[in-house]
């Protein structure tokens, strides 16, 4: 018998068979969307969604999404992005086409505080998180039982400062066996080497529990109470080199007052957390996002 989330992912990928996003940055320039526009139009496609933003008009990079239906697509994909190469290359695009019925892969990784990995199986299972959870992978056995019993594999690889790069060398070997497409780290409390960095470039999104680039690293709960907040916060971003510093893509608040102690702080925060660490999710499994720089576009 089919689960629930399995019938709902089996009706979303057959409701966007021919369903396609196109995503492009390159140097502003008058045509662009005219040139894109008619390519679609002479292949047949009909534009559904389509969102553009350009940083400066005069010499400044351009930016859109452009969703799109293309009866018999999956025939088609192959030659249609051979197609479109001349005209990237006239206008010296970065882009990409996705296919919307194809399921992205999603690892989290998750330490001992579990609030953000249950909201994205609530999510996943209740068929509002479209994607392939592939496998969790935690440096605790904390969540096993939670996981499990929902089909998911799950692998509890040690990791510390001292044996970070074979830890991450079994993780890296995990991601490559389950073809993972994207990393989240629900509150993973491990730092990752340059070199996982690098091998999932602008893949792998955190969730930090405070407004960075204030209250960098352990306890900013605590560093917020200390300084008397009225405003706590969560970010989640892109993972760079530079501890939580990456390309930010999704922020949220909630009041707190002198009322509140630090455990308040956290519970309140943690909410937060949840919805942020989320919609940064989905907004990435569906397109929505261009990494410029150390900042996103999100349409």
């Amino acid at each position: 018998m089919k689960t629930y989330i399995q019938e709902k992912i089996e009706v979303f990928q057959q409701k966007n068979l021919n369903r396609a996003r196109l995503l492009i940055n390159c140097p502003d320039q008058p045509g662009i969307v005219a040139k894109v526009s008619k390519f679609l139009y002479d292949h047949d496609a009909n534009i559904i969604e389509s969102s553009q933003y350009s940083a400066d008009p005069e010499g400044g990079e351009f930016f859109i999404r452009i969703e799109f239906e293309l009866p018999n697509l999956k025939e088609k994909a192959t030659q249609l992005e051979e197609d479109f190469l001349p005209i990237a290359e006239a206008f010296q695009m970065d882009w990409k086409f996705t296919y919307v019925s194809e399921m992205k892969k999603v690892a989290i990784f998750v330490s001992k505080e579990l609030h953000c990995l249950l909201e994205l199986l609530w999510e996943w299972q209740s068929g509002d998180l479209i994607a392939d959870i592939s496998v969790v992978i935690s440096n605790h056995e904390t969540a096993r039982d939670i996981v499990e019993p929902l089909g998911i594999p799950y692998y509890c690889i040690p990791a510390n400062k001292e044996i970070r790069q074979q830890a991450e060398q079994e993780q890296l070997m995990l991601l490559e066996e389950y073809n993972v497409d994207v990393i989240v780290l629900a509150r993973y409390m491990q730092i990752l080497t340059p070199n996982f960095v690098e091998a999932h470039k602008n893949r792998i999104i955190n969730i930090h529990h405070s407004f960075l680039p204030a209250f960098i690293g352990a306890n900013p709960y605590k560093q917020a109470h200390d300084r008397g907040v009225k405003l706590i916060g969560a970010t989640s971003h892109y993972v760079t080199n530079d501890l939580d510093e990456g390309p930010i893509i999704e922020q949220d608040i909630s009041r707190v007052d002198h009322r509140d102690d630090v455990e308040d702080m956290k519970k309140i925060g943690q909410s937060v957390e949840r919805s942020v660490l989320a919609r940064a999710i989905k907004w990435h499994l569906q397109d929505r996002i261009i990494v410029h720089g150390n900042k996103t576009i999100v349409f």
